[in-house]
């Protein structure tokens, strides 16, 4: 275990966890409003065959959104009387950097290569930042589990950004962890100044939502999703670093589940898999006749019983109660899924069936 910065508290503050949350929610929305005509003007996403969208539609609001989020982490740890070390100094910058590449991204598409120079560059950047006496596995070669997180990282970067593609879905993703993170802070499972910064993105996400409510007025962007990937890895590899992996790895289940198979059968299917698709889980569900409303909603539930079952192993802590309640979160996701992937004609010719 360890703890960021000199001052590092045992128990983040509740009274600054939702103070941040509420200033980072308003700010969010006060910004996101400020910069919307300008996008709506420079920022335009135009539909394709890919899109979930069919009106052209501004991009690009993830920047108010991950700018409020860092200046209300910073001033809450301030608040908090927090040392703002080199570890949250090196997050907080490889979150900018990686939010310009996505903002430059957004106006005029990078090829694949620098784009994953770039976000390398990021993860490495707080990789490095990390102390050497942080292991997560101590049996592991440390060499190769610092390469095992940087690809773990560039990975949870790229799959946040590849479910950015229905109307509130990065919101019923990102709100449900930022919030279990900040109150896992909260009990002392978590750094006090992690926990402020998942409490400030969590309050930025509910501050952006009003505008990306479907049908959105508003994206994020890649300038919004790759950071918001970047801090949600750093938050939950803090969480593992701190002995929580099971609770780490069950938050983003459903993110990690639906972007990972869908690599990998289009991998098998011999596709491009950089090339932009309608292939996800949630995508094909929408397709199947599901309303974005019925989708976002089952996200949503679902992240909330993730983070139900990543709470209760914070309390059973024995080997044989992690894994089933890992089994848990692997059969509510695969559930999930599966439902996702069924057609609505199916399930009407079931229904009349019934009835």
């Amino acid at each position: 275990m360890y703890a960021i910065g000199m001052s590092e508290t045992l128990v983040a503050p509740p009274s600054i966890i939702f103070l941040a949350l509420a200033c980072s929610a308003i700010l969010s929305f006060c910004l996101t409003a400020a910069i919307r005509p300008m996008l709506r003007r420079y920022a335009l996403a135009k539909p394709n065959s890919r899109s979930s969208h069919t009106i052209p539609t501004p991009q690009g609001g993830g920047a108010a959104v991950v700018v409020a989020a860092l200046i209300i982490a910073a001033l809450a740890m301030t608040t908090a009387g927090l040392e703002i070390g080199l570890p949250v100094i090196s997050v907080f910058t490889a979150t900018l950097f990686i939010a310009v590449i996505g903002a430059f991204d957004d106006y005029r598409p990078i090829p694949v290569l620098p784009r994953l120079i770039s976000q390398a560059l990021a993860v490495g950047i707080i990789i490095v930042s990390l102390p050497a006496t942080v292991q997560i596995v101590p049996q592991c070669p440390f060499w190769l589990e610092r390469g095992l997180i940087l690809i773990a990282g560039i990975w949870f970067v790229n799959l946040v950004n590849f479910m950015d593609g229905l109307d509130w879905m990065t919101v019923a993703e990102t709100v449900p962890i930022t919030g279990a993170l900040a109150m896992f802070g909260m009990t002392g499972h978590l750094p006090s100044a992690t926990a402020m910064a998942m409490s400030a993105l969590g309050g930025a996400m509910i501050g952006f939502a009003p505008f990306n409510k479907p049908v959105a007025k508003l994206f994020l962007g890649d300038v919004g999703s790759l950071p918001i990937g970047l801090l949600l890895g750093w938050g939950l590899l803090e969480l593992a670093a701190q002995g929580h992996v099971a609770t780490a790895v069950l938050l983003p289940l459903y993110y990690l589940a639906d972007a990972t198979v869908t690599i990998l059968r289009r991998a098998f299917n011999r596709e491009r898999i950089w090339v932009a698709h309608r292939t996800h889980f949630y995508q094909r569900a929408t397709d199947n006749g599901l309303t974005v409303m019925q989708v976002i909603a089952t996200v949503f539930v679902l992240n909330v019983v993730l983070a139900a079952l990543a709470a209760a192993t914070l309390l059973w802590t024995a080997p044989s109660a992690q894994f089933t309640l890992l089994g848990c979160g692997v059969i509510a996701v695969a559930a999930v899924l599966v439902y996702f992937s069924r057609s609505r004609e199916i399930s009407t010719k079931r229904r009349h069936s019934i009835s």
